[in-house]
C-alpha cells in the first residue's frame, strides 16, 4: 500500500508540466506511472490517485451506485467528467488538462500534499489560507478520534 507524506512547493514549467516530488516517486515505486486526477468534492483542489488505488475506489463506488437510479446516474456523470488520466514522463513530470487546473485557479505555483493514498494539488496562494492551527487540529483529533467523557 502506497502512503504519501509531506507537502512540496512546485512550479509548473512554461509548458505547464509539474515535476512529481522524489519522495512521492519513491513511495510509488518504479512501476506506478499512471494516475487519475479529479476535482476534489469538498475542497478547491485537485486530487491525484495512483491508478491502482483509483481502481479500488471504483470498486467501492460501483458497490454503492445504481446506474438506473437518476440521482446516482447524475452523480456518476459529474464525478467522472471532472476526471482525467495522466502518466509521468521520463523526467518524472506530468501535465494536467487546463480545464481541471482552471477549476481550482491553478497557474504556475502549486503545492503537492501527501494525504495517505492520494496527493492533493493546490494553488500555492490558496494553500496558504487553508489548514488548522494547532489548537483547532487538537480539537478535531479529540472530536474525531478521542473518547469524550462527560464530567
Amino acid at each position: 500500500m502506497t502512503t504519501f507524506i509531506g507537502d512540496f512547493e512546485c512550479r509548473a514549467d512554461t509548458k505547464g508540466r509539474i515535476v512529481m516530488p522524489s519522495a512521492f516517486k519513491k513511495a510509488l515505486g518504479e512501476d506506478e506511472l499512471r494516475f487519475v486526477v479529479r476535482k476534489d468534492l469538498f475542497e478547491n483542489c485537485l486530487v491525484i490517485y495512483p491508478y491502482s488505488f483509483w481502481k479500488e475506489e471504483l470498486i467501492r463506488l460501483r458497490g454503492k451506485l445504481n446506474p438506473y437510479n437518476r440521482k446516482h446516474n447524475r452523480f456518476m456523470r459529474d464525478f467522472f467528467s471532472g476526471s482525467a488520466e495522466f502518466s509521468l514522463d521520463s523526467n518524472g513530470r506530468f501535465l494536467l488538462p487546463k480545464r481541471l487546473l482552471n477549476l481550482v485557479d491553478i497557474d504556475r505555483d502549486v503545492v503537492l500534499i501527501g494525504v495517505d493514498q492520494r496527493i492533493e494539488l493546490w494553488s500555492a496562494a490558496e494553500y496558504k489560507n487553508i489548514g488548522c492551527d494547532s489548537e483547532e487540529l487538537a480539537g478535531l483529533a479529540e472530536d474525531i478520534l478521542g473518547e469524550k467523557h462527560d464530567e
